[in-house]
């Protein structure tokens, strides 16, 4: 049995991921649109390419996105590739190699190159406003 990928509601499904409203979308498709026609084009399986070409360039997403997207297959992907909960912290404990007196010291080491760079750049500042008083 062949599965039919459903355009109407691949439109929507990336419309939803981008946070956009149905009333958007028919703003940005045009004064013939509305929030009641982008809600019929979303119920429909297959979209006409010229219109979906025009979604696509709203939307910023390729019309192949829309013709190929299948959810199951997705998630029958997902499903395979981790294995066992194999991505979960299933009773493992990371160990790391973080001392944090030494990321202390660095942080302020850190700090006081800035202090210093502040430092000389303030006294920069200050020779220049000497030289721009003295021109006076």
């Amino acid at each position: 049995m062949e599965h039919k990928i459903h355009q109407g509601r691949n439109v929507k499904r990336f419309r939803e991921m981008l946070g956009i409203k149905q009333e958007a979308l028919a703003f940005d498709l045009g004064e013939d649109w509305s929030q009641k026609k982008v809600s019929l084009l979303e119920q429909k399986e297959i979209i006409e390419d010229p219109l979906l070409k025009r979604i696509s360039e709203v939307l910023k997403i390729p019309v192949e996105a829309f013709q190929n997207f299948d959810e199951e297959q997705a998630v029958n992907i997902i499903s395979n590739t981790f294995d066992n909960g194999s991505f979960l912290n299933t009773g493992h404990i990371p160990t790391f190699n973080v001392n944090p007196i030494e990321e202390i010291k660095k942080l302020h080491e850190e700090k006081m190159e800035l202090y210093e760079r502040m430092l000389k750049e303030k006294d920069e500042m200050m020779a220049r406003l000497e030289r721009l008083i003295e021109r006076k």
